[in-house]
């Protein structure tokens, strides 16, 4: 299972879903369905994400073996 930061990142840069969604080419149902564990993200969405947060993506995103 892939475990996010990305709420925490949002809120960090004052930043809403729907801006998130624009700058990573995705609708803003498709964060949502990231933040609450619904959606794993491609690699290059992923990498798109943590490019936005100028931060790794072992920073936002985790594995875990549940």
């Amino acid at each position: 299972m892939i475990k996010n930061n990305i709420k925490e990142f949002r809120a960090k840069h004052n930043m809403k879903q729907d801006d998130l969604a624009k700058l990573v080419g995705v609708r803003r149902e498709t964060i949502g369905n990231l933040e609450k564990g619904r959606y794993n993200p491609s690699l290059v969405l992923a990498w798109n994400i943590a490019k936005v947060f100028n931060a790794s993506i072992e920073d936002i995103f985790t594995v875990t073996d549940e």
